[in-house]
């Protein structure tokens, strides 16, 4: 006789991905994303390596320029191993990319 167990554990890994929309700036020590309707700032990584990629054909003079996005992703709380996002609580994982661009939509995002 044997027993079989599954284990069907809901946390962060199990969350489904969310529409975010915000504001979006990088540069060589900062991917900080600002979520439009909380003011909230979260770290942000970027698993479809195509944001970073859109944000640099965008040919900014400088970096750390924000520009308006909608992604989807999900949000995950950091370690105390994290580097250098330990400033923030969370860090929001993109997994896609929805829009990005230069105009900033003022009754959004103030």
């Amino acid at each position: 006789m044997f027993t079989v167990c599954s284990c069907n554990r809901i946390g962060n890994s199990g969350q489904k991905p969310v529409i975010y929309k915000g504001l979006y700036s990088f540069g060589p020590e900062v991917k900080l994303f600002k979520e439009c309707t909380t003011g909230n700032e979260f770290w942000a990584t970027d698993s479809s390596s195509n944001l970073e990629l859109k944000y640099s054909q965008l040919n900014f003079e400088k970096p750390y320029e924000p520009v308006y996005v909608e992604v989807e992703g999900r949000k995950i709380k950091t370690t105390k191993t994290d580097a250098l996002d330990t400033e923030y609580d969370s860090i929001l994982v993109i997994k896609k990319l929805i829009k990005i661009t230069k105009q900033i939509p003022q009754d959004m995002c103030n």
